[in-house]
């Protein structure tokens, strides 16, 4: 089973009324379990050489410490920030190579048409703009780990 298969089985289990899929091999097992707006992911491959980052932001992990003071901040005052989501499936990357800089940071003021990050998709590697200016306050996606359409990759405060 590839990444496509895998988001393939996530679509799936998002869009269907079903509460939980385990798939198992003989090299690995992947379990989908969903809860109203919550989606669990939890991946288990005893052979392979490194588990897969698939989680989205919306991740609930059994293993979670209590927000610091500025991420509390930030989820009670999330209705003035905009959200910079993925316009396509593939790999996130917050630098334009490995021995570059960032494309952004936390605290990094933005304007519209700038890079923040790039999205690899079918060995092509697309450059993310922002349609925005303001403020980078949460960066919601880890570097090189796989994205989804539309999943929200930063959050942006716009004034």
């Amino acid at each position: 089973m590839d990444i496509k298969d895998i988001q393939n089985l996530i679509k799936f289990v998002s869009k269907s009324d079903v509460a939980e899929v385990t798939y198992k091999t003989d090299e690995f097992e992947i379990s989908i379990k969903t809860n109203k707006d919550a989606v669990i992911y939890n991946t288990n491959m005893p052979h392979a050489s490194h588990a897969m980052n698939i989680a989205p932001t919306n991740t609930i992990n059994s293993h979670t410490t209590a927000p610091t003071t500025s991420e509390t901040e930030i989820s009670n005052d999330t209705s003035k920030l905009i959200t910079i989501k993925s316009p396509m499936i593939g790999t996130f990357y917050r630098k334009p190579a490995p021995d570059k800089d960032y494309f952004v940071n936390v605290g990094d003021n933005i304007n519209i048409g700038n890079t923040v990050c790039v999205i690899e998709a079918m060995k092509l590697f697309n450059e993310i703009e922002s349609e925005i200016s303001g403020k980078i306050v949460k960066i919601l996606a880890e570097d090189g780990s796989p994205v989804e359409f539309d999943q929200p990759l930063f959050l942006v405060d716009p004034s």
